[in-house]
């Protein structure tokens, strides 16, 4: 059982939740958790109570911790709200930013582009959540940068079906997200709010279908439609 600190198992559960490789509404068992970090209850149980202010875990009375899920209602809520988050916080990261962010968001930005050309889906989903962090930070607003966080993490666990390309359209559209992502730095160092704010809308666009796949799956094939219809014929 190999030891790690606070801090490694705080960013690995963090990392897992994001990529989905633990589901949402997961339970968190903490004697296994505990275990397989080689950390004591103590220390995981301050680790779930910090993730769970970041809205990555909800802890339940008597029932533990679990991964905060993505239902229905919750969705529906994402996809009326992020778009005027992201326009928001575009437009005040290109009235306040400062060149310091700028150099960190281009690196984010180079790292980014990387892996997302390699198909890399659960290294690109988290360089794009750091991306859109960084902008953020940028905007030097505390109201709107609380909202942006906790939708970052739902964003970031539908973007695994965005950054794992199925077909050359799909292919098309990662490529698609790079150049956007350049052109809103372009933006945000020339200092033009409008600008920025249209291109977030395009880049929202671009993803929303494919982010909607989570919650919208693929229709049933027709072999097993006909096998309904069969089971009902009289």
């Amino acid at each position: 059982m190999a030891k790690h600190n606070k801090a490694h198992c705080a960013a690995d559960l963090r990392a897992r939740i994001l990529t989905q490789d633990i589901p949402p509404g997961s339970d968190l068992d903490e004697a296994s958790l505990a275990e397989e970090y080689g950390i004591s209850r103590t220390p995981l149980r301050e680790i779930l109570h910090r993730l769970a202010g970041g809205g990555f875990v909800r802890l339940e009375e008597n029932r533990g911790a679990k991964v905060e899920s993505m239902d229905f209602s919750t969705m529906r809520v994402f996809f009326q709200t992020a778009p005027l988050i992201y326009c928001a916080i575009a437009r005040q990261a290109a009235e306040n930013r400062t060149s310091r962010q700028l150099g960190q968001l281009k690196t984010v930005q180079l790292a980014f582009a990387q892996a997302a050309k390699a198909g890399e889906a659960a290294k690109a989903g988290l360089l794009n959540h750091e991306f859109h962090e960084h902008i953020g930070e940028m905007a030097q607003n505390p109201y709107l940068f609380a909202g942006l966080k906790r939708m970052l993490v739902d964003h970031t666990r539908l973007s695994q079906t965005f950054f794992a390309p199925q077909s050359e359209a799909d292919q098309t559209r990662v490529r698609k997200a790079i150049e956007q992502h350049d052109a809103m730095i372009s933006a945000i160092e020339a200092q033009e709010p409008t600008i920025a704010t249209d291109l977030t809308l395009q880049h929202w666009d671009l993803s929303r279908d494919q982010l909607e796949k989570y919650v919208r799956p693929d229709p049933l094939p027709l072999d097993v439609i006909s096998m309904k219809d069969r089971r009902n014929a009289v």
